[in-house]
């Protein structure tokens, strides 16, 4: 088991509003990331931002879902990242809240790899969830704040975990994305 931390800080600009509360086969985006989840974490974090009172009220009935706000979040993604990982004192996976098609399957095969950073694949495409060795949190917490997550994980070797998942690739970014999204068949 791992903690989870996913990332639902940041404005949705692209998408026009708060793309972690849309519904996909009339479930919220970011209630699919934390289903998908659940199973293979002790615990899952979600770092709100801008719509933090919109998401927390989406996420307050998940048992195992704890809620921390980054005041930060106009600074970037990283920030959700550091706060995110802040909280935390063991290994985790970290992806953002807008990848509401990666299937339960994937945290499985990703857990049971080895590895300090273990990232899944498509098609030799890396994507999303990072599995994250807790011996690497000082350091994460401890990367200048300019920095990034692809920065982070690069400086470190890892291990690439192929899936059969294309969902991995898949986020929500815009209007378009979402429609999109909305003739995707989520399997698992």
């Amino acid at each position: 088991m791992a903690i989870g931390i996913i990332l639902a800080g940041g404005y949705s600009s692209r998408a026009k509003s708060n793309k972690m509360v849309l519904k996909y086969k009339n479930i919220e985006i970011i209630r699919h990331a934390i289903i998908a989840m659940q199973d293979y974490c002790t615990k899952v974090i979600v770092v709100t931002g801008h719509y933090h009172d919109d998401t927390l009220e989406v996420v307050k009935d998940f048992e195992k879902v704890e809620v921390v706000r980054n005041l930060n979040y106009s600074q970037g993604m990283f920030s959700s990242v550091k706060r995110g990982v802040s909280e935390i004192d063991d290994d985790f996976f970290l992806t953002p809240g807008d990848y509401p098609l990666i299937k339960k399957s994937t945290y499985e095969k990703v857990l049971n790899a080895t590895g300090i950073i273990r990232v899944p694949t498509f098609n030799n495409r890396r994507g999303h969830p990072l599995f994250i060795s807790k011996e690497l949190i000082k350091n994460l917490l401890s990367e200048n704040d300019e920095s990034n997550l692809k920065l982070f994980r690069n400086k470190y070797e890892i291990t690439n975990v192929e899936t059969n998942d294309e969902g991995i690739l898949k986020d929500i970014d815009t209007v378009n994305d979402y429609l999109k999204l909305k003739t995707e068949r989520k399997e698992d």
